[in-house]
């Protein structure tokens, strides 16, 4: 069996399988602790996690997969003539001139390496024919529990990273390891630095004690919508929930750390659940409102007592057209007196 060696595949195939490969005939883009591919950044969204990165489906089909090295770009010289290189506690390589190593003595850096909590692998969990093992650095299919799970036979042997990758001013590579490299090719071929055993199926980590939070809600409306923004920075979009009725709105949010923000808000007015919708963003999640009728909102959660004669209708239609909004929008009325 040979693996396919096109980004995004990796696939074990045999030399007569007619299956068809499907990879990214692009390169992959770091830009700011997002990572994507180039070939179709703009089909899927650039991701922060890089096992996340790992998992984006290929974008292009071709016939056959193939062993062949991949084709790479020979790496443009630089105008500084780089001869030494030093790593910093964080996993960083700075580089410097030769004229400069000569001028400076070399410095002892004690690198620090992080804390990592392993994963171990469930013996009790089956795992199907063909599954990678999902240790960094590693990818073995696994063949049977007889030989890549149980005893001590070569095939139970995983050479791996257990420290996450660390891409730095063009450099990449793992935080356990020296090594650094420039091109993305070279750095899925950096071989583990420790031996130990498969995970093909990690054990469930009992969760940290769940931790009830609070997050700012703000809102502003239009004459027949109201745009309510839910600041939960990372909220998990699998696991939380939102749910829209004529008179409430409640939302389920799950957020890093173990930390959760629930809520139900009784709604100043009626609003149109079926015409009503909700985004998930990286620092808040938007609910998007369709009030039942055009009636100004004088805020968003329906109070308990009388509030007195208070005007906190911010974003209603009028002369001077809405605030909060990209657009300036009108009422019945005042649109027939600008015509």
């Amino acid at each position: 069996m040979s693996r396919c060696t096109r980004k995004g595949c990796g696939r074990e195939f045999s030399e007569d399988s007619l299956e068809t490969c499907t990879f990214h005939p692009g390169g992959p883009v770091f830009h700011e602790g997002l990572k994507s591919w180039s070939c179709c950044s703009d089909v899927y969204k650039p991701v922060l996690e890089f096992d996340e990165f790992m998992k984006i489906p290929g974008c292009t089909q071709t016939e056959r997969h193939t062993s062949e090295a991949p084709q790479v770009e020979a790496p443009k010289p630089s105008s500084t003539n780089i001869t030494a290189t030093e790593t910093t506690s964080d996993g960083r390589e700075v580089y410097s001139s030769a004229a400069q190593s000569q001028r400076t003595e070399p410095v002892a850096t004690a690198v620090v390496r992080p804390t990592v909590i392993e994963e171990e692998d469930d013996l009790n969990v089956p795992v199907s024919v063909g599954t990678a093992c999902k240790h960094k650095g590693c990818g073995v299919a696994f063949v049977s529990d007889e030989y890549n799970r149980i005893g001590d036979g070569g095939g139970t042997v995983c050479t791996y990273h257990p420290s996450p990758p660390i891409f730095r001013e063009g450099s990449k590579g793992y935080l356990c390891c020296k090594r650094r490299v420039l091109e993305f090719d070279e750095f899925l071929k950096i071989e583990g630095c420790k031996k130990g055993r498969h995970l093909f199926a990690p054990k469930e980590i009992k969760t940290e004690t769940e931790q009830m939070a609070t997050c700012r809600i703000d809102h502003y409306q239009t004459v027949d919508r109201v745009h309510v923004s839910i600041f939960a920075k990372q909220a998990d979009k699998e696991r939380s929930q939102v749910k829209f009725e004529e008179t409430q709105i409640s939302f389920d949010l799950y957020l890093p750390g173990s930390k959760r923000f629930s809520k139900t808000v009784e709604l100043f007015g009626p609003i149109d659940p079926n015409s009503s919708s909700f985004t998930f963003f990286g620092t808040k999640v938007e609910l998007n409102l369709k009030k039942q009728d055009t009636r100004s909102w004088t805020i968003l959660e329906r109070a308990t007592q009388d509030l007195g004669n208070i005007s906190l209708t911010f974003g209603v239609g009028g002369r001077t057209g809405t605030i909060g909004a990209k657009n300036i929008v009108l009422d019945e009325t005042n649109r027939a007196k600008m015509q």
